[in-house]
């Protein structure tokens, strides 16, 4: 007889509604079917999988129904009109981004203030020409969903590749223009994620998949991606198959080539963690791909070449990586050379310019900038603010002028031009903002977590902050992929602060605060850990009289979206308001749809194992829900046009949340239309969409909104 370990059921209803009495909330009647998967002889219920079909009628009209129930409710808060007016003027300011070299000019992005999409501009180099506007996304794709989602240009900076997402997908179209001209010429690619272009010759190396069954575009699995070389005035039809390999269809590729053209690199993963490395000498035309680096236990990625050497960054053999030279004609890890040794502190990326090479070190969660001399030696500090993060770096062998930007929690990015020769740098944009960055402060603090290990945590507040335990505080935390979450600036968060709220962000393990270590930390058997240091920030934020639990906010995205869903359905009585943003919340699933089976490496799969199958169904969100628990208001956010996180899982989640939830908050999801995972989303719908979170936030936490 099978056991039967966990059924989600609907909680007994006596009509076709379910009303929360307080707030005076009718929730759309989603059906129950009978759906069992059996896992090692357990049997899990899944009766909402039916929402998993995103394209079918029966779902767009939940999502429509239940859209209707979050804007009424949204409606009805008094100071809505007033968040989005302070919003939106706060949003209005000129941004710019670091110039990189093309050839003999340099490219950037600019936007006015609140333009939908950032404009690429080209300036040449050297001369008086004034810059012009070489893509601009608002005037080409007026709706404003259209996004210029990446752009690569030719090694001689002739031509300009760019790639267009529509609606926020990771699908991508490639096109290519002539920089001199504007003129785009008629090469179009198709069905490309997750690639970039690597210039070669008269064309480029991109990697892309099989054409996915119509109106499954955005769901299906991802699987047997190939390379391809592109020539340039050629059909897509007619290019030429690279790289492939049927044996392993999970794999992924990308290929680089150096900036004078003499070598390949082939990377291949299988996860979002940990590379294997291939080299081929463009120079010799019978060469054949030679292995650097085999099997995916560490990151590894190739700077660029110096004559016939490369320079490698990887963590391979070094959790906070090293800088090593590499003879392409005896590549073996016994025979590389030292550039620059691991460090205490975790070497986070790395840059040319002239011939010095530049490092961004992150110490405790913040960035710090370097130079070398390309034999490893003569350092010299490039001096940055405290508690800042390092958001652009872009250097080229054959330029002395180093361009870089940086940022915090109060100050948008400043653009700073660094002379490599003198070592001294320049400020050449500093935004100008409806904020004064001098009323308020940011400390780092470290606390323990469940097993005592110390954990940084930002905390971002207005000088003269009474620690009375009442202060409406947020709390956003991510834990995963070996991604850090160094200090970064959020108009959004602005209005919160100007408010008395209190902005806090957690670096918990699982991420990349410090190195490779930190990373495994958080993953697989040991993810609970990332769940545990979360709940000890905010236990620390209130016994240190910042809050209290009913003046306490949760947020993250995406992975983060996962660790606010477990932190709720394990201590729910530890928040007053959670917003989970696209977040995986079926660990049961997650890697049947589109590029999920890639996040095994930090999650693992119900497949792997029965023990790994009972660690996901214990921390699951959707599996966790219980029946007449009191959770905390709860906003849930997603786009139909996910693509990475496919809306299902918050789709599932937010329905067993209204079916279970035993109190009085609002149980509430805000589906986006023509939006995906986050990138590209135009200003008009990130303002609105964080002014519907905000509204929710400020009123859910009893707070008000005063005029500025």
């Amino acid at each position: 007889m099978k056991k039967i370990l966990v059924t989600i059921l609907m909680v007994l209803i006596t009509s076709n509604m379910i009303i929360m009495k307080a707030q005076k909330i009718t929730y759309p009647e989603t059906k129950e079917v009978v759906f069992e998967e059996d896992h090692y002889g357990f049997l899990v219920g899944d009766p909402y999988h039916w929402l998993e079909n995103d394209t079918s009628t029966e779902t767009a009209e939940w999502v429509k129904a239940e859209n209707k129930v979050t804007n009424d409710y949204l409606a009805d808060i008094p100071f809505r009109d007033k968040i989005k007016k302070r919003m939106t003027k706060l949003w209005n300011f000129k941004k710019i981004t670091a110039p990189f070299k093309a050839g003999s000019n340099y490219l950037y992005y600019k936007n006015d203030g609140i333009q939908n999409q950032n404009v690429l501009y080209v300036k040449p180099i050297g001369t008086n020409k004034q810059e012009r506007i070489l893509i601009d996304p608002n005037k080409v794709w007026s709706a404003g969903t259209t996004s210029l989602a990446s752009i690569s240009p030719s090694n001689d900076g002739k031509y300009l590749g760019y790639g267009i997402s529509v609606g926020g997908s990771d699908w991508e179209e490639f096109h290519v223009m002539n920089i001199a001209t504007g003129d785009t010429l008629m090469d179009v690619i198709r069905w490309v994620k997750f690639s970039g272009m690597a210039w070669y010759g008269n064309g480029f190396y991109y990697s892309r998949y099989d054409e996915p069954k119509k109106g499954h575009e955005l769901s299906q699995q991802n699987d047997n991606q190939k390379v391809y070389y592109h020539k340039l005035g050629t059909k897509q039809s007619e290019d030429v198959l690279f790289y492939e390999d049927l044996k392993f269809p999970f794999h992924s590729y990308g290929v680089q080539v150096t900036q004078d053209e003499h070598y390949l690199l082939l990377y291949i993963t299988e996860s979002t963690s940990g590379n294997a490395l291939y080299v081929k000498d463009l120079t010799k035309p019978d060469a054949k791909l030679t292995a650097i680096i085999e099997g995916f236990g560490s990151d590894n990625n190739v700077v660029d070449n110096v004559g016939d050497k490369l320079i490698l960054h990887t963590n391979n053999n070094a959790p906070r990586y090293r800088l090593m030279y590499i003879n392409p004609m005896n590549p073996k890890v016994e025979h590389w050379e030292y550039l620059i040794p691991e460090q205490n502190d975790v070497m986070e990326g790395v840059s040319i310019a002239s011939n010095r090479i530049v490092v961004k070190y992150m110490k405790d969660a913040a960035s710090r900038l370097f130079t070398y001399d390309l034999n490893g030696g003569d350092v010299k500090e490039i001096p940055l603010a405290t508690f800042c993060t390092v958001d652009a770096m872009n250097g080229s062998q054959k330029d002395s002028l180093l361009f870089y930007s940086y940022t915090s929690f109060t100050v948008p990015s400043i653009v700073m031009k660094h002379n490599i020769l003198t070592n001294n740098s320049k400020v050449i944009d500093k935004p100008e903002i409806d904020f004064n960055a001098d009323n308020y402060e940011t400390k780092q603090v470290f606390y323990p977590s469940q097993d005592g290990t110390m954990i940084p945590m930002f905390i971002v507040y207005k000088k003269g902050l009474k620690l009375n335990g009442k202060n409406p505080t947020y709390l956003f935390g991510y834990g995963g992929f070996n991604i850090s979450k160094t200090p970064e600036f959020k108009t959004e968060r602005l209005v919160f602060l100007e408010q008395g709220g209190v902005f806090a962000m957690a670096n918990i393990r699982g991420g990349g605060e410090y190195g490779e270590d930190w990373h495994r930390a958080g993953i697989k058997m040991s993810k609970q850990n990332v769940f545990d240091d979360f709940v000890a920030a905010a236990q620390y934020l209130i016994n240190e009289k910042y809050t209290n639990s009913y003046k306490l906010a949760i947020a993250g995205r995406s992975n983060g979206g996962l660790l606010i869903g477990a932190a709720i359905t394990q201590h729910p009585e530890l928040f007053k308001v959670a917003i989970p943003t696209v977040g995986v919340m079926d660990m049961l699933r997650y890697h049947k749809f589109t590029i999920g089976y890639a996040w095994a490496s930090d999650y693992g799969t119900c497949e792997d194992s029965q023990e790994m199958f009972l660690t996901l169904l214990k921390y699951s969100p959707l599996h966790n829900i219980k029946e007449g628990v009191s959770y905390p208001a709860t906003m849930v956010t997603t786009g139909d046009h996910d693509d990475r996180v496919v809306p299902a899982h918050s789709f599932k989640f937010a329905a067993t949340m209204q079916a279970r939830n035993g109190g009085e908050n609002p149980i509430l999801i805000r589906i986006d239309s023509m939006a995906g995972h986050g990138s590209g989303k135009p200003t008009g719908k990130l303002i609105e969409e964080q002014t519907d979170i905000w509204s929710f936030v400020f009123y859910n936490l009893g707070m008000k909104m005063e005029e500025k």
